[in-house]
């Protein structure tokens, strides 16, 4: 299984984290489990050729909204996909369905957002509009991206908590300290793909109390203790 990310042109970035390719070469008739893990990110998703089902069958396009937990699915063992990852805020701008609505599931894309279409070129789904990479929910989604905590987001964004709550309930549809907390596994798990630190020495870079707790996060959010998932990952797949 061949999968690869690519990081977003920089006028892009207030809108897409990252695209992602996902290529098999095994038996049609095989199906291979994956696990997906909490990335933050709306997956915008062409499927290529093969087939590919979470607890049901899925369209050649779909979006998979922000997910809360690992979430269980299997790919055909010749499929091929294309994707990409948004964020939350700015994938409201674009689409019918919203963030908030789209907790833990999936859609067709045409049901999601009605017209917008997606080949193998990720980025030509990237709006044209000015305005959906820039304004308020732009700006309020760079502070979270550069936030530790939701006293650094309040801070940077001179924005009252309650206000944030709220903006978040409209937005993303989970409140800021989980939102942060999600953030915070999957920048633990790519960073431990790349570095081979030690697990404790991970933790501590990124303001887990200890290793316990991070353990006690990657068992929430991977379903598997954390040097397992280490083992497993590819990007945000186990």
């Amino acid at each position: 299984m061949d999968y690869s990310e690519q990081v977003p042109p920089e006028r892009l970035r207030p809108f897409a984290k990252q695209a992602w390719t996902l290529a098999c070469d095994g038996p049609p008739g095989a199906w291979i489990p994956q696990t997906a893990t909490p990335d933050g990110c709306i997956e915008i998703i062409c499927r290529l050729r093969g087939r590919s089902r979470w607890e049901k069958e899925q369209p050649q396009a779909f979006v998979a909204g922000l997910n809360t937990r690992p979430v269980h699915f299997e790919v055909s063992a010749d499929a091929a996909f294309v994707a990409l990852r948004v964020w939350p805020w700015a994938w409201n701008a674009i689409a019918r369905v919203r963030s908030p609505d789209l907790l833990d599931r999936w859609l067709p894309l045409e049901l999601a957002a009605p017209g917008l279409r997606f080949t193998a070129d990720p980025w030509e789904i990237v709006p044209p509009d000015e305005a959906v990479l820039a304004g308020e929910a732009a700006a309020i989604g760079a502070s979270i991206l550069l936030s530790n905590s939701v006293g650094d987001l309040v801070a940077r964004t001179g924005r009252p908590y309650r206000w944030l709550q709220r903006w978040f309930e409209r937005e993303v549809g989970v409140p800021p300290r989980t939102y942060l907390r999600l953030l915070r596994f999957q920048e633990t798990l790519t960073a431990m793909q790349h570095d081979p630190s030690p697990l404790a020495d991970h933790a501590a870079a990124q303001g887990y109390a200890d290793q316990a707790h991070m353990t006690r996060e990657f068992r929430r959010l991977a379903g598997l203790p954390a040097r397992r998932a280490r083992r497993k990952a590819s990007g945000p797949f186990l």
